[in-house]
């Protein structure tokens, strides 16, 4: 059984191996740009971990990875149109560096080549159920998506309603991964269950986790700015707590600087974060997070296979919650 390092410089290769060298260039040289960007590859990643718990021949499962990975790198060329955001991963996006209409017409070969990934599996009388699971997957992050684009414009919004929004978005995808590896590899539909579980609660933790290092990181080791979201006024866990918790007064502090757009960045972020501290909403957030972190645990207890195969998953899972960057 391969360790989580392995497996991610495999996946490295079968990348590098799989190029898009087709025609037109400017249709597919965006496409490898992007997924050449690098990062940690956590959902393939996730994927092979999931089908390592049953079976070794790990090729097998790599186009469904690779599948992953276009799906996640599609949504995050989508995204940086929409946000209108200049960097992804210390590099100019897509859309700055080929143009917008070549990050939207990249982005939509992208999601239809995931297909082609799936259809080069060995396990052909699996796909109607890993279509159906990947289709609702896409559906449930566009809806994600879309609920935190409303949330910008929306006054009221619940912690609920936050919880959800990020399920959608991240967590899914996560637990998705998790699943669609488990049946390729033909473990039961208890054993898929679970895994996307552990996956979809491990992605509500990882994104708590965000919330939380965007305002209390450590820039050196975060490698951005500390404070984007109150910068961007972003309704994250740590405002919608403070909400709940506020005095009417402070509250309304909080509105006002949330939508103020002509103060000094860092005067913003000092003031949003001292109403932070003083209903100690990191402690909440923290909190919050160990039990999503559990959660996810008790499901991937209910795995059924050798609990030594299990290790890279909890691993896995650990080092995402404490990452710094």
């Amino acid at each position: 059984m391969k360790n989580i390092s392995e497996l991610q410089a495999d996946f490295g290769v079968y990348i590098q191996q799989n190029k898009f060298t087709k025609a037109p260039e400017a249709l597919y040289e965006p496409i490898n740009y992007i997924m050449s960007l690098g990062g940690k590859r956590i959902r393939p990643v996730l994927l092979l971990l999931a089908y390592n718990l049953y079976k070794e021949d790990l090729e097998k499962a790599m186009p469904a990875a690779y599948g992953i990975e276009l799906f996640h790198n599609f949504t995050l060329l989508h995204d940086d149109i929409m946000d209108e955001a200049d960097v992804r991963r210390g590099q100019p996006t897509v859309h700055r560096k080929f143009g917008v209409n070549a990050g939207i017409l990249s982005g939509d070969a992208m999601l239809i080549y995931v297909y082609d990934c799936l259809m080069r599996l060995g396990c052909k009388e699996k796909l109607p159920e890993l279509i159906q699971i990947f289709n609702k997957m896409g559906i449930e992050v566009c809806e994600g998506q879309q609920y935190d684009m409303n949330f910008e414009e929306q006054q009221n919004v619940s912690i609920s309603d936050y919880i959800k929004m990020i399920e959608l978005k991240t967590a899914v995808l996560l637990g998705t991964s998790l699943q669609m590896g488990a049946i390729i590899a033909d473990a039961n539909s208890h054993c898929s269950k679970n895994l996307y579980n552990f996956g979809r609660n491990i992605g509500i933790a990882f994104q708590l986790q965000d919330d939380i290092l965007d305002t209390y990181g450590d820039p050196d080791v975060f490698g951005k700015k500390i404070g984007g979201d109150i910068v961007q006024n972003k309704k994250t866990f740590l405002v919608l707590k403070t909400m709940e918790l506020a005095t009417e007064s402070d509250s309304q502090t909080l509105w006002e600087w949330m939508g103020k757009t002509t103060v000094q960045e860092e005067q913003k972020i000092e003031a949003v974060r001292a109403l932070f501290d003083q209903y100690n909403v990191r402690q909440h957030a923290e909190k919050l997070k160990e039990n999503y972190l559990q959660d996810a645990f008790q499901a991937l207890d209910l795995v059924d296979c050798l609990e030594s195969r299990k290790a890279n998953l909890r691993m896995l899972a650990n080092q995402l919650m404490l990452r710094k960057v």
